[in-house]
């Protein structure tokens, strides 16, 4: 259950607020995530990489923040949420200030596993908090303004990445990054509250850390919510890191045209990641669910099959892509939230995030493998990456039958 709407917290006013500050975290978090995509030819140019290393340099990230989310697993649940977000915040704004500073590929790869350590449990932290203070009925909508932060960063951030790395180098987006990271934790500091209704509650007796994750490992009804995001991540990342290098080397778009590709589509997803909550507040999530993924079959095998096209046609196809593929985390992501009770969410999150970030690594790094590029540059076996993401995003719609509320 949520934190009683007779709580303080619970104004119009304070809920906005703090959802404010979680997205605009989350905003910077995602920004660093999603810069390395369209950033992909430029790493391979500077780096003299192939897609191989290319995906690890994605999937290094992910599989670090999958880790450490276990790990945070043990810990997360045993204090203040604002604290905890507040610190990882912190170590995250460092490990993307050393990706600014790295002189070469393998220091890169190594600031890369220092901020996804970080990141990724920075994730759940927010999505932890969202469940302990938003009542259920207006989860679906507060998540949805928060994973808004995916848009936002695809309008504003990442065409304002690819200006800063085309005029000063890869280095300086990242740099203005950890920059924003360490004057907005302040500001957090600030207006967030504390966040204690999973330690203060007596609804149920307090337990080891150790025993919340074993309880949350073993617990029969948390198995479908994490074999859920498994196939919910190989739905979309299978597709998403290559995205962009393909659409340079086959499709024939210019590296200075990508940042209309995340403008128009961040612009459009901006709108409808919060109608998508809404609705799925409306209609259940489980519906709204399983209509969305279904719906990104066509946008996935017409992005997979794309040759060479005009800059109008690819913006349509990307732009439908995007607000369809993202689109569908809302609703998965608040029946995931709803599925733990109060006094092992975080813990809950924790490995959730970690089997998220591991499965998204994994998706970018097997793609990585399949992929393969002629002498010429061209992308091969994109078509079957597709096919596996296809596959995936099916049977996640079954799988998602299977998720219970808790309580």
């Amino acid at each position: 259950m949520s934190q009683p709407l007779t709580h303080p917290l619970h104004t119009i006013q304070k809920e906005r607020a703090i959802i404010f500050i979680l997205a605009a975290l989350q905003f910077l978090h995602i920004l660093d995530f999603v810069i390395m995509m369209p950033l992909g030819p430029v790493f391979m140019q500077s780096f003299k990489i192939d897609s191989a290393a290319f995906g690890l340099l994605v999937s290094s990230y992910s599989i670090s923040a999958g880790v450490f989310g276990l790990i945070g697993a043990l810990f997360l649940d045993s204090f203040d949420r604002k604290m905890s977000l507040l610190v990882l915040f912190f170590g995250f704004s460092f490990g993307t200030l050393l990706c600014a500073i790295a002189p070469n590929y393998p220091f890169f790869l190594f600031a890369r596993i220092i901020a996804g350590g970080f990141g990724g449990m920075i994730g759940a932290t927010v999505l932890s908090i969202i469940g302990d203070i938003i009542p259920v009925f207006r989860r679906g909508t507060a998540t949805g303004v928060v994973m808004s932060s995916f848009s936002v960063a695809s309008v504003i951030g990442i065409p304002i990445g690819l200006a800063l790395a085309n005029r000063y180098g890869w280095h300086f987006p990242f740099l203005s990054l950890a920059i924003a990271g360490f004057l907005i934790l302040p500001i957090g500091y600030k207006v967030l509250p504390a966040i204690r209704y999973h330690l203060d509650s007596d609804e149920h007796p307090k337990q080891s850390q150790f025993k919340s994750l074993k309880e949350v490992l073993l617990k029969k009804d948390h198995m479908a919510p994490f074999i859920f995001m498994v196939f919910l991540m190989f739905g979309g990342f299978t597709i998403i890191p290559f995205l962009s290098p393909f659409l340079v080397s086959n499709v024939g778009l210019a590296v200075d045209e990508l940042p209309y590709i995340y403008f128009f589509g961040g612009l459009f997803t901006f709108f409808t990641s919060r109608l998508i909550g809404k609705l799925a507040d409306r209609y259940g999530k489980l519906k709204v669910y399983q209509i969305i993924s279904i719906l990104a079959i066509i946008p996935i095998v017409l992005v997979v099959t794309l040759t060479k096209t005009t800059l109008p046609i690819v913006l349509v196809i990307t732009t439908v892509f995007m607000i369809l593929v993202s689109g569908r985390m809302v609703p998965a992501f608040a029946m995931v939230t709803s599925a733990v009770e109060p006094r092992i969410r975080g813990s809950f999150m924790s490995v959730n995030s970690a089997i998220q970030q591991i499965a998204s690594g994994a998706a970018s790094y097997v793609a990585g493998l399949i992929l393969v590029q002629t002498s010429d540059q061209q992308f091969l076996n994109y078509e079957l990456v597709g096919m596996i993401s296809v596959f995936s995003l099916l049977f996640s719609v079954y799988l998602a039958k299977n998720i219970k509320i808790a309580g």
